[in-house]
């Protein structure tokens, strides 16, 4: 019975999550919340991390779309892709873009993903990233480049997470992949573990992050169907992923960045997908 109690209260608390994710309440992070209505001497803890967005999660719209959807959702930071503010973009069109940015009440912390081929698109993406004030690239650049990388990390004081991307990606499939290449660079030099692709590389993400969580700067919060190269998108909680499991592994290690949702199913149409998801979240880390 008691086991029962429990579940019950654990689905129940998910629910909410998801209710209050699609009205834009952040019910959980930034306070202390109460886990049960109806008794109000148990406290949640404070998490340790944040909740964002990866705006690639919303590729098929304009940014002000993008921000108002984020913003909805109760989700405070949120990480650029190039559709959205674009490489090339002028500092004037970036300055215009941040404004907007903090008129909607957001934080801008990073850029997600920016690929570095030539020694020109490292100089350029840490440019764009300071000119925007952000405080991490979530990057791919080609390991011939990670030395110029490192020079730049120490130049700027920017950080730069690689982020793996599953069995098909020939240079950093998994966050160990990234790791062996960076690992006696700069500290700030780490690694942004894309949990999608690490479960489909056939990877626990829980073990991945607990094992390279020195060197673990951002987190891409998604779930799939399977854990091979078959996996697809799938609301989080209702693929493979342990995601309560996964959480209290980030609560242990202490993680302090940001996990950001990617949620790449139904382009065009992501908004219940999102909310599901960023309500699932909310649900598992009221309920542990």
């Amino acid at each position: 019975m008691a086991q029962k109690r429990t579940r019950r209260r654990f689905l129940k608390m998910v629910g909410e999550g998801a209710v209050a994710s699609l009205a834009g309440s952040s019910i959980i992070f930034g306070q202390k919340a109460y886990a049960n209505e109806h008794d109000n001497s148990e406290l949640i803890e404070k998490k340790s991390f944040e909740l964002g967005l990866a705006s690639y999660t919303l590729r098929e719209f304009n940014l002000e779309d993008t921000l108002t959807m984020t913003k909805r959702l109760g989700l405070k930071y949120i990480a650029l892709k190039s559709m959205h503010l674009p490489l090339d973009s002028s500092a004037e069109q970036i300055r215009e873009v941040v404004e907007k940015i903090q008129q909607a009440g957001l934080k801008l912390y990073g850029g997600s993903v920016i690929y570095m081929n030539k020694e020109a698109e490292v100089h350029r993406a840490f440019d764009y990233a300071k000119a925007a004030g952000m405080k991490v690239i979530i990057g791919v650049p080609k390991p011939e480049l990670l030395s110029l990388v490192n020079e730049k990390v120490q130049q700027y004081d920017i950080k730069v997470a690689l982020h793996n991307h599953g069995p098909t990606d020939r240079i950093y499939p998994t966050p160990e992949s990234a790791y062996e290449r960076i690992k006696d660079l700069d500290k700030r030099i780490g690694l942004c573990n894309d949990i999608g692709h690490t479960m489909r590389a056939g990877v626990d993400p829980s073990i991945s992050v607990e094992r390279f969580a020195q060197r673990l700067l951002d987190v891409h919060m998604k779930d799939v169907t399977a854990a091979d190269k078959s996996g697809r998108d799938v609301e989080v909680g209702r693929g493979v992923i342990d995601i309560p499991r996964f959480l209290r592994t980030l609560k242990r290690i202490g993680y302090t960045g940001v996990v950001s949702f990617e949620y790449e199913k139904d382009a065009k149409d992501p908004l219940a997908g999102l909310a599901e998801s960023v309500g699932y979240v909310r649900g598992v880390l009221a309920a542990i």
